[in-house]
């Protein structure tokens, strides 16, 4: 299990308590989770408040590098040598290069047809007053590509910035994301600095602040955004369908979500390439590379107007 320190106080205690209860649930005897498609089209058909939990799974099919599987980052680089609070502070032009290499690796990605089928099955359900919301760990905007709007990213975006000293988020598409970051590749991982100066690093701009700018993610060591989180749960409590898709089911707070919901008697449908910790809990299971599984799943309905 992998727990990383991303909650906000209140909304944590309230999400493992409802965890708790979620456990206690779960303890009797479940059943295989089904993988009949006609069975989950019929419930697809009726929902009207659809949240889709996504992860590094939906992405990896577009050559998204993952973070711990066979070539992740974290495989290669060191998490507190890069994605830490303290290894900005102690080093802010290493950790600069690795989230430009990042966002630079992104702009050669496109969204796959599993991103393209959630986008498209939002936009289709909205126009007959039903609701589509993407719940993603992802920080790759691949679902905004695609088409998709209702998103919340839990761990937020590398195509935001955050100023150091004003605050200001900003969306920030620019490649590169200043001249000296131009033509960096990857950092080497046994080189500790970049070493590029402070002053060259990017800055914000908002009425001559200039301070120095962060990546708007979520690092090993924070809390997520409280806000975000509030919107999370109030669309997990409204929903009446949830999709797990390409993720792990190991990193909280995320990992609690779906099944919180499944502890209500919600219908919730799992897509991935294996079995995770909580597929038990789940009503269905739909093994495979998603990009595959879930455009079928998520196709226009006999029914529909």
């Amino acid at each position: 299990m992998i727990v990383r320190q991303f909650t906000s106080r209140g909304v944590t205690s309230h999400l493992c308590s409802r965890f708790k209860e979620t456990q206690t649930q779960n303890r009797q005897v479940m059943a295989r989770p089904s993988s009949d498609l006609a069975a989950f089209r019929e419930v697809f058909s009726k929902a009207k408040h659809v949240a889709i939990l996504t992860g590094a799974g939906v992405s990896a099919e577009s050559g998204v590098p993952t973070f711990r599987g066979e070539g992740g980052f974290w495989r290669k680089w060191q998490a507190q040598d890069l994605a830490t609070p303290g290894a900005f502070s102690q080093n802010p032009s290493r950790v600069w290069e690795f989230y430009h290499y990042r966002r630079e690796v992104m702009l050669t990605k496109s969204p796959n047809s599993a991103h393209v089928a959630i986008a498209e099955c939002e936009a289709r359900l909205q126009k007959q007053g039903r609701r589509v919301t993407v719940i993603t760990q992802n920080i790759d905007e691949l679902h905004r590509r695609a088409g998709s709007t209702n998103i919340l990213e839990i761990h937020g975006s590398l195509f935001k910035t955050r100023c150091m000293s004003c605050g200001h988020v900003g969306v920030n598409h620019k490649s590169p994301i200043c001249a000296a970051l131009e033509g960096k590749g990857a950092p080497d991982p046994n080189t500790s600095d970049a070493q590029i100066p402070p002053h060259d690093l990017p800055r914000c701009e908002q009425g001559g602040c200039s301070g120095l700018l962060r990546p708007n993610v979520v690092w090993f060591g924070e809390t997520l955004d409280s806000d975000i989180l509030t919107r999370v749960e109030e669309e997990l409590d409204l929903c009446d369908l949830c999709l797990v898709v390409g993720t792990s089911s190991i990193v909280y707070p995320a990992a609690m979500f779906a099944p919180q919901v499944a502890a209500r008697g919600i219908p919730v449908a799992e897509f991935n390439m294996e079995e995770t910790p909580a597929t038990m809990r789940f009503r269905f299971h739909f093994q495979g590379p998603c990009g595959t599984t879930l455009p079928p799943a998520l196709a226009r309905h006999n029914n529909e107007p």
